[in-house]
């Protein structure tokens, strides 16, 4: 511990600013400035280096975030990385993207506002790059066998890293023209740049990692030539099934779901030509949805220039303060600013829509809601609380179901729970043998770091199943290891 009286000393949480919003929505870049390193060591140095440190209770990883803490503060970054790279293969994806619940677990964040550990990490790896110490880790020798991963998400990078570094030949699979996944085409630019992506796939295929884009297995190539073709399958499909609105008037034009209007803005943002893009230029814009991917909807619609942007969502506003069945260190349901709901558009809670309007040509026009509340059996309707607001672009971004069941999950006889996740047990194998999972697809629709710590996970199954043991990572405590189903 470098300042015994550093959380004493310092007591404001500093965070880096924000580009001015009418700067920023002009553009693509990222939202956040720089910090100075001095900035950061200062917020470092508030690191208690508690007896029991409960942020690695938050955290899936089980970061060792008192450490790198610590070297941060000492200006240690070389050793800072190595310590935070021990159980995080890409922090620059964490760092920016993590809703970081490691901070709500801080043993500080009882009396004071928590550490700023993501901004810490981010800074740590951006200075592990800066100073060209994140160099590709080859294996000492190959093992002869082969793995096929299907996915190029989080979680698909992660397993194929890790099996990489263990000797394995890896292939990964992924239906886009590019990898990366959802970080790729369903994170908008101005949340994380995807050069930050490019260059970690540059160290990936640099260490023999190799990557398969255009292919969608199940279609290209089916599940049955890919268990003769590899020795283990990993599936990291994602949970790709979105929820749905199905009420009057859904059938009609301009009504779509984020995830088809989110990786069109990506691709259009980095240049490319899209044919038919769905935009939300001068539009009156409304956004089903109040998470993540509803305030990228947002963000999007302002850099779009639309007209209004309007979020709706079902559940009542959350409190700024821990609610009593959300205590320390839980996760807490908080009322939370993002950067695109600073950029402008109106939240509106506890409402369900009950129709979409026809303008007499089958497109939208406007959108009937009703506010609710919780009822006896569920959410019942206010009387007389009905109302209309114009909508010519409305977006679903009410999360996802599961992964796809149909082609690949059926051709290798994998097995799906009542929520149609893929069932798997403690070494993240499926009812297949040797096939494995990890990810949404096996724990259903959840954070950035959970995919991540699901990739390395998975990893050590299939490399206990190819070699019969494993030098990699094993799990860090209880909330790494998947429910056995």
């Amino acid at each position: 511990m470098a300042d015994p009286r550093g959380f004493l000393k310092h007591r404001e949480r500093e965070l880096p600013a924000r580009r001015p919003v009418p700067v920023r929505i002009k553009d693509w870049k990222e939202v956040y400035e720089e910090q100075e390193l001095a900035q950061v060591q200062r917020q470092a140095s508030r690191c208690m280096d508690c007896g029991i440190p409960f942020c690695h209770s938050g955290c899936p990883l089980g970061n060792l975030i008192p450490e790198w803490n610590d070297l941060a503060y000492r200006g240690d970054w070389k050793d800072g990385i190595e310590r935070l790279h021990a159980t995080n293969n890409f922090p620059e994806f964490t760092g920016r993207l993590c809703p970081a619940p490691c901070e709500t677990a801080c043993v500080l964040g009882i009396s004071q506002p928590a550490v700023t550990i993501k901004q810490i990490e981010v800074t740590t790896i951006e200075k592990a790059f800066e100073d060209g110490v994140v160099e590709p880790q080859i294996p000492n020798r190959l093992t002869g066998k082969t793995v096929a991963v299907v996915g190029s998400g989080p979680a698909g990078l992660a397993a194929a890293q890790q099996l990489t570094r263990a000797g394995h030949t890896v292939a990964v699979y992924e239906r886009a023209d590019k990898p990366g996944g959802l970080l790729r085409y369903g994170i908008p630019e101005f949340k994380m740049e995807k050069s930050v992506l490019d260059r970690r796939i540059a160290q990936m295929e640099a260490e023999g990692t190799r990557f398969r884009c255009g292919v969608e297995v199940g279609k290209d190539i089916t599940g049955e030539q890919l268990r003769q073709r590899y020795d283990s399958v990993v599936l990291a499909v994602g949970a790709t099934v979105p929820r749905d609105l199905p009420v009057t008037g859904r059938e009609l034009n301009g009504i779509h779901q984020a995830m088809d209007f989110l990786p069109q803005a990506n691709r259009q943002a980095l240049g490319e030509d899209v044919e038919g893009q769905i935009t939300a230029t001068d539009k009156h814009v409304i956004v089903i949805g109040g998470g993540d991917t509803g305030a990228d909807c947002i963000g999007t619609s302002h850099r779009h220039g639309a007209k209004s942007v309007t979020s709706l969502e079902i559940m009542p506003k959350p409190g700024e303060d821990r609610a009593q069945n959300h205590p320390w260190p839980t996760y807490p349901m908080l009322y939370r600013v993002a950067s695109a709901h600073e950029e402008g558009g109106e939240r509106v809670y506890a409402v369900s829509t009950k129709e979409l309007v026809d303008d007499g040509n089958g497109n939208v026009k406007a959108l009937r809601l009703a506010e609710v509340r919780q009822g006896d059996n569920g959410f019942e309707e206010v009387p007389g609380s009905e109302k209309e607001l114009p909508a010519d672009l409305v977006l679903l971004a009410m999360g996802f179901l599961g992964p796809e069941g149909e082609g690949l999950l059926e051709q290798l006889g994998v097995e799906q729970d009542e929520r149609s996740n893929v069932l798997r047990d403690k070494r993240f194998e499926t009812t297949t043998p040797g096939v494995f999972v990890c990810g949404d697809a096996g724990r259903g629709q959840s954070l950035i770091v959970w995919a991540i710590a699901e990739g390395r996970s998975a990893a050590r199954g299939v490399d206990e199943f190819l070699s019969g043991t494993s030098e990699l990572p094993a799990p860090i405590g209880p909330m790494d290891r998947p429910l056995t189903v």
